[in-house]
This record gives structure tokens, C-alpha cells and sequence, in this order.
């Protein structure tokens, strides 16, 4: 890796950072979001729910028990760039087989080292999320500004197609209960976590109609996570809607905005968003505190739900954002954090046992 070939990240409000290129060279732009793991950046790197963003890392050593190849969330990365205070020439670790480095260069991405990533994060903190050009390509300040400006953000984007699988996909072969995982962008943490609790999980792409999905006879619908804005993926929440009442359901990350609206209410953007492994969420029903892994830009809109019909289960500590909505009528429940980690801790895995148990009553 060349430390002398200069980088830069260059933000829609005219601030710059610059640094050194210790990935792909190239330039792309994004919405720039900190992420506040210690570890995890393979996980990260392999969030498809990163599609169109540039991920800045606050812990300042990353990279230090380099690349294996299990610690993968999808088949490849989805970031548009990633940014760090240090990446680390040693990668220390049994099941390394490359540097950081070395796979962002093999994957296409750009990454930047040397950038001041605390004052980064502040500005983001106080300023929000906001559109960003990284480059080892443009040295002129004002054209990457420009480029910032002018490219398109996520707001109103659908990204989800760009990230689901086409048609269906079988994880595995057998288990009690069929599960039909719609694929926004889903880690592979999930299908794991639903095949060790005896369920057969058929991945299905985001634009399988309702009809289709019935068809399948499933016992439950998991929508997964996944990149962007979910008020502009019309066509799922449409699809969703049709579902509900017809088959236990249960949403996770973006899954959660999209029964949200599929339920009548509304979303919107959050200032800087949620990204992180030691997120503070409360579940409102047991009072038990959990340390959560999250990574979303968006949220529901607790005021625009029906309060008949929808029960907020979790709160945000950090902001008290819903984190957590139920139906009371019909088997739905949904969390905004995620359950299966990767990265992150374990406090939640115990959703998925509800989900099951809730196929087991119907």
C-alpha cells in the first residue's frame, strides 16, 4: 500500500478532509455516516444496507486482524467508500488471509486513512449526514464540492433493487417451520439465525408479488434490512400491505419503516442516523436494557401510527426513537436494531425465538 498517494473527502457544505489512499483508487460519491464499532469492519463492509454511503469509522486502528473469509455478510461489499484515522499494515489473526487494504482494492473500494475521523464525526454529529465525493483522483477542492452537491443522495432513492436477489433463493433444505425472507438487502446473520431455530428459509427478491409469497405457503415473513429510503420503495410496501393479517410477519431495520408504512404511517430522516455495535435499546414490555447493533439512516414516525392498532415495544436510549413497533391485532412485530448482530452483541438474538413461537400459534 502507497501511503504517499493522496486522498480526499470532500463534503456538500464545502468541508474537506484529506488523507491517504489505501484501497482502490477512483472517486465516489455517497451520503458520509460514522459508524462507532471497535470491530466488525468486515461485517460492515459487507452490510448491503451501506449501499450509497461512505462509511468513517470512529475507533481509530482499524484493519488489525486483517480479512477471512467467514466474517462476510454478503457475497461482496456494498460501501462507497471507507474512511479511517489508521489502517493497519499488520493484520494479526489465525484466519487473516489478506490485509484490509488489499480487499478493498480487490472490491473496488476507495479508501482513505490519515483523516482527522473525530472532527469528521462531530461535523456529521452537529451538522448531520450529508452527501460527500471521496477521491484520490481530484485534487481541486471546489470541483469535489460541486460533485457533493450534485449528486443524489438517499433521499427518494430506491437502492433496495439494487441489492435484492432476483427470483428465490433457497438457504437450506429442510425445518419445521417455512420461512419466506424478503431480501431488501438481507445479511447472511439472518438466514443462520433462522436455521438454527428448525426454519427452512426461501429468499425471495423485493419486486415477488403478495400472491407469489402466499403461494409458497409459508409459516411467517421476515423482511430483512436494507439500504436507503424506504418511502421510495412503493412496490414492497404495496406488497406488504396485502400481506398483512394473511401471515405472521416480523421486519428488521428497514423491514421495521416498511410495515410502518405498510400500516399507514409515515418516515422520515434521521439527523446522522444510527450506525454502530453499543447502541442502548429499552424493551418497553420487560423494562431489560439491550446493547444493540444497528445501522439505519431512516425511522418511523411514531405520531403517524395508528395507536389503536400499533404498539411501540422499544425505545432508542440515545434519542428515544421508536426501535420497536407490534400489531395488536395481527401477528406483526418489528425492530429497528438488528437482532442477528454481525457485528455487534447478542442481547437480541431472543427475537428470533419469539418470530418462531409466533409461527407455532398460528
Amino acid at each position: 500500500m502507497d501511503r504517499k498517494k493522496k486522498a480526499k473527502i470532500a463534503l456538500e457544505d464545502g468541508t474537506i478532509f484529506d488523507g491517504f489512499s489505501f484501497g482502490a483508487a477512483g472517486e465516489k460519491d455517497g451520503e458520509v455516516v460514522f459508524n462507532t464499532s471497535m470491530a466488525g469492519y468486515q461485517e460492515i463492509l459487507t452490510d448491503p444496507s451501506y449501499k450509497g454511503q461512505i462509511v468513517t469509522m470512529t475507533y481509530p486502528l482499524i484493519g488489525n486482524y486483517g480479512i477471512n473469509d467467514e466474517d462476510v455478510e454478503s457475497g461482496r461489499p456494498f460501501v462507497e467508500g471507507f474512511v479511517v484515522k489508521e489502517a493497519s499494515r499488520i493484520a494479526s489473526n489465525w484466519r487473516s488471509k489478506k490485509t484490509l487494504g488489499e480487499y478493498l482494492k480487490e472490491n473496488g473500494i476507495i479508501g482513505i486513512e490519515g483523516v482527522d475521523t473525530r472532527a469528521l464525526t462531530k461535523h456529521i454529529r452537529l451538522e448531520g449526514a450529508m452527501k460527500a465525493v471521496i477521491s484520490t483522483e481530484e485534487s481541486d477542492n471546489k470541483k469535489l464540492v460541486n460533485k457533493a452537491k450534485n449528486c443524489p443522495g438517499l433521499v427518494g432513492i430506491d437502492l433496495v433493487k439494487d441489492v435484492s436477489v432476483e427470483g428465490a433463493v433457497e438457504w437450506n433444505k429442510s425445518g419445521k417451520y417455512k420461512v419466506v425472507l424478503i431480501d431488501c438487502g438481507a445479511k447472511y446473520n439472518i438466514s443462520r439465525e433462522l436455521a438454527k431455530r428448525e426454519c427452512r428459509v426461501i429468499i425471495t427478491g423485493v419486486h415477488t408479488d403478495a400472491d407469489t409469497i402466499m403461494k409458497m405457503k409459508p409459516d411467517g415473513v421476515l423482511l430483512s434490512n436494507g439500504p436507503g429510503d424506504p418511502a421510495a420503495v412503493t412496490y414492497l410496501v404495496s406488497t406488504v400491505r396485502q400481506l398483512i393479517g394473511k401471515v405472521p410477519m416480523f421486519g428488521i431495520c428497514l423491514g421495521q419503516q416498511i410495515l410502518g408504512l405498510a400500516m399507514g404511517g409515515k418516515t422520515y430522516k434521521l439527523k446522522f442516523g444510527h450506525h454502530g455495535a453499543n447502541h442502548p435499546v429499552k424493551n418497553l414490555r420487560t423494562g431489560i436494557v439491550s446493547i444493540t447493533s444497528q445501522n439505519h439512516g431512516f425511522s418511523v414516525d411514531v405520531e403517524s401510527l395508528n395507536k389503536n392498532e400499533i404498539e411501540v415495544t422499544h425505545v432508542n436510549l440515545n434519542d428515544h426513537t421508536p426501535e420497536g413497533i407490534k400489531h395488536k391485532k395481527f401477528p406483526i412485530f418489528s425492530v429497528q436494531f438488528h437482532p442477528e448482530a454481525s457485528p455487534g452483541p447478542h442481547d437480541a438474538t431472543y427475537l428470533f425465538d419469539e418470530f418462531v413461537d409466533m409461527m407455532g400459534k398460528e
